[in-house]
Formats: structure tokens, sequence, C-alpha cells
């Protein structure tokens, strides 16, 4: 039977051993979302943005032009924390971080369980990378 997203999406969840909620995030925060969105709708202070498209590229530790603060996360062994709006790709993105040797979960509710759960989001010009 063909998977769909929500298939996808549960099966990273698993593979990362569910996600992460807000108010327990500390340390580095991985926001996948595209441009826009960190334009439209605000982004995490301090958060390193790599769109999920460029993910395995910048993620890869054998890649010189790759995210530095994400190659020296994978040495250290520290924790990944992945931010989408909802969560649906940064469960995916954090299940293929894990398969690159990373510990990562997603941040449960996305941007929007963020916000509920009364963490800082910038908006205007600060909120572009």
């Amino acid at each position: 039977m063909a998977k769909t997203m929500k298939d996808f999406v549960a099966d990273a969840k698993e593979m990362t051993g569910g996600s992460i909620e807000p108010q327990h995030v500390d340390g580095l925060v991985l926001d996948v979302r595209e441009a826009h969105e960190l334009t439209e709708d605000g982004k995490v202070p301090g958060a390193l943005h790599v769109p999920r498209g460029f993910l395995e590229a910048k993620a890869d530790p054998t890649n010189e032009g790759g995210e530095k603060a994400l190659h020296e996360a994978h040495a250290k062994g520290d924790p990944v924390h992945v931010l989408c709006a909802s969560g649906a790709r940064a469960s995916l993105a954090a299940a293929t971080l894990g398969e690159m040797g990373y510990r990562a979960q997603p941040i449960e509710g996305g941007l929007k369980g963020w916000r509920e759960a009364g963490r800082p989001v910038e908006h205007g010009k600060d909120s572009q990378s």
C-alpha cells in the first residue's frame, strides 16, 4: 500500500523517539522552513536556518561548504532540535539527521507550538536570514 504524508511523518517521529516539547528545548534549534516563512511568520532568536531542501548537503560533515554549527553538533553529539511551521517537515528532517548520525528531535507543534509555549519569536527585519 502506498504511504501518505501522515505515514511518513509518523515513521519519522518513531525513528527520532518522538518530539520534544518547546519548553524543554535547550541548545541548537534548526529551522527548516523556507526563507519567506521566516520573513512572514518570524523566527526563533538564535536559530540556525537551513531550508529542508538543502539539509542533507548542509548537514553532511564531509561537505566543507556545509553548515559549521551542524557539523560541530554532530562532532560533539549535541542534540539538534528541529523546527518547521507545524512539525511535519521537522519530523522528516530530524529522521534524516538521525540517519546521518545526529541526535535530532522535532519540536512538537512547530513554530505554532513554540509560540503557544511562550517562547520568543523575532519579527520584521530581524527575521530575515
